[in-house]
């Protein structure tokens, strides 16, 4: 209708099969047996048909993806039109809301933006003067009876030249779609032959009653149902996805494209969303409005394209993680039927997935995930406060070493910081250590597997290493080769009990370096923390450590003394360094 975006369609390369890669200008040729959960045989066009009288939530932005992955993956082309025909509730700044809702999350649309008269010449449709005090009458009057809704066709028998008399005049009236045969049956794509069969006139079991709805408003605009089959006509779209909320109108629709003599598009009809409870979404809820995924819980744009392509669709690839690209090239109509249930648990699994994923490809996304974290450490914390860490590193470096280390359990900005506080503030809170052993089983007494006074001088040995050497490889090397020389795993003598007590040892150091780094907050690996942090704050925290654990020493023990002083490289022996020894030269 009048109200349609337009956007040109773009150029667009030629169809490759996947198969053989080679290149076709019309038809997409598929090798495999067709079947109803086939891909069409050729460039599908698709579009989406959002009314602005609200903003896009989860369903909404699920078919849209749908449409969007199917014409991708044909090779075809995705429309996006605006319907206002409902101007009442027409919401204002929505529609500008949706176009941005749908580039955000990478739905691109390659194009966006009928007269009746010949459907009332021809008989299949008639003009309805009945004023809304008799049709509130019939209805009130059926209701009373306990039958359905309906319009008793009050107006269906005025003739021709009346109705066109009545209508110069400007007398207020409808026009109706004249529903003389049964509504046809279709073919979805989803749950094949379907539809309403049963006759005109007999709606639900009571004769006397028709459906033939309303296709323009007394103000002259067009009804939605006819606003919908004439766009898709003239626009060519060739198939239509959307929810199964509209598997009660389509056998409309398809009486609608009948009277016109036009051909449908194919129809798939996608479950409802459902929450736990079984209960529907409802779109009016604000917590599965897009622009509470994105502005208020920071979910990436590829993770929620790639949950809401979930739901309701169903692949046969190992892992659900799926690029916005991988989608496109692996997406079919293999929809599934019956309610979908969303577990949002499953969105944030997703979210860690994808922050993994753009850690270790870098690029762009990974820019934006890094801005993050900047903009919401600038929130948390005053220059002062950051500047001993960095030590002159700029922040949006530092928070990049950060995430590319500890992004696995990334969900949020604000929650990555809390995650790694220790990372942002020199002030730390550690509680009471307790060994390795004692830290699993709280209410059994269980022998340390190394003294404290072996974890100080170990902890020494490691703030050796030279500046220039201070790296993860150094660390991770340095880590698993130091020599527990006054363990009892140096001491025994049965080699699988030696290895299991030297793992024990290498354990509790593990255990013993977190507690003095990060205050035994789990995440980022030990060598890289000493990196990130640097040698200066490495070898404060370590010092700071050992000064709080030295009431866990023996009275008779003098590690306490010199392990702080070897950690400054001034004792004249460095036996004590085992396999460290060389680079304290």
């Amino acid at each position: 209708m009048n109200a349609l975006l337009y956007r040109p369609v773009l150029a667009r390369a030629p169809w490759v099969c996947r198969t053989c890669q080679s290149h076709f200008s019309t038809t997409a040729i598929l090798s495999h047996k067709r079947t109803r959960n086939s891909l069409p045989d050729a460039p599908a066009r698709t579009r989406f048909a959002p009314s602005p009288t609200g903003y896009l939530h989860l369903g909404s932005l699920r078919t849209a993806l749908f449409n969007y992955l199917l014409a991708k993956r044909t090779g075809g082309q995705f429309l996006l039109r605006i319907e206002d025909t409902d101007q009442k509730r027409t919401v204002p700044g929505a529609e500008q809301r949706l176009y941005d809702d749908l580039e955000w999350a990478g739905i691109q649309w390659d194009e966006g933006t009928v007269s009746t008269e010949r459907l009332i010449s021809s008989g299949h449709a008639y003009r309805c003067f009945c004023t809304p005090e008799h049709l509130d009458s019939v209805a009130r009057h059926r209701n009373d009876l306990g039958l359905t809704p309906g319009y008793d066709r009050t107006c269906a028998g005025v003739s021709q030249g009346e109705s066109d008399e009545r209508a110069a005049k400007g007398e207020l009236h409808v026009t109706r779609l004249r529903v003389t045969d049964q509504y046809p049956m279709f073919n979805d794509l989803v749950y094949g032959k379907t539809g309403q069969n049963r006759p005109a006139g007999q709606r639900g079991g009571h004769e006397g009653v028709f459906p033939d709805p309303i296709l323009i408003k007394s103000d002259g605009h067009p009804t939605y149902h006819l606003a919908n089959v004439v766009d898709d006509h003239f626009m060519k779209i060739t198939h239509v996805i959307r929810g199964t909320e509209w598997m009660a109108s389509t056998p409309m629709h398809m009486a609608l494209y009948n009277a016109f003599g036009w051909t449908p598009p194919q129809f798939g009809h996608v479950p409802l969303l459902v929450d736990m409870n079984g209960q529907k979404l409802s779109k009016r809820n604000a917590d599965i409005d897009i622009s509470f995924f994105k502005d208020q819980q920071g979910i990436f744009p590829e993770t929620l394209a790639n949950f809401a392509a979930l739901l309701g669709w169903s692949h046969t690839r190992k892992s659900d993680v799926f690029s916005l690209d991988e989608l496109k090239e692996t997406f079919d109509l293999k929809l599934t039927k019956g309610n979908t249930v969303v577990a949002f648990e499953k969105l944030w699994f997703l979210q860690k997935a994808h922050a993994k994923r753009y850690a270790t490809e870098g690029g762009p996304q990974f820019d934006i995930m890094t801005q993050q974290v900047v903009n919401a450490a600038n929130d948390l914390f005053a220059p002062e406060q950051l500047s001993p860490i960095l030590k002159g590193r700029p922040l949006d470096k530092y928070v990049a070493s950060l995430l590319r280390e500890g992004a696995r359990s990334y969900t949020t900005a604000k929650d990555f910081i809390s995650q790694n506080i220790s990372f942002f503030t020199q002030t730390m809170d550690r509680p009471p250590y307790t060994s390795a052993a004692a830290a699993k089983n709280p209410s059994t007494y269980i022998q340390p597997a190394v003294p404290i006074s072996t974890l100080h001088t170990a902890a020494a040995a490691l703030s050796m290493v030279p500046e220039e050497h201070w790296t993860v490889e150094t660390h991770r090397a340095n880590i698993s080769s130091y020599i527990f020389s006054d363990s009892p795993a140096s001491t025994s003598d049965g080699d699988a009990t030696s290895a299991k007590m030297e793992q024990d040892a290498r354990k509790e150091l593990f255990h013993y370096l977190r507690w003095a780094l990060s205050g035994g907050a789990p995440g980022i690996g030990i060598p890289a923390s000493m990196e990130i942090l640097g040698r200066d704050e490495t070898i404060r925290r370590l010092q700071s450590a050992r000064e709080a654990t030295k009431s866990l020493l023996p009275s008779n023990s003098t590690s306490g003394k010199t392990a702080p002083e070897m950690s400054e490289g001034t004792a004249d022996s460095k036996a004590w360094m085992g396999s460290l020894a060389g680079l304290a030269k």
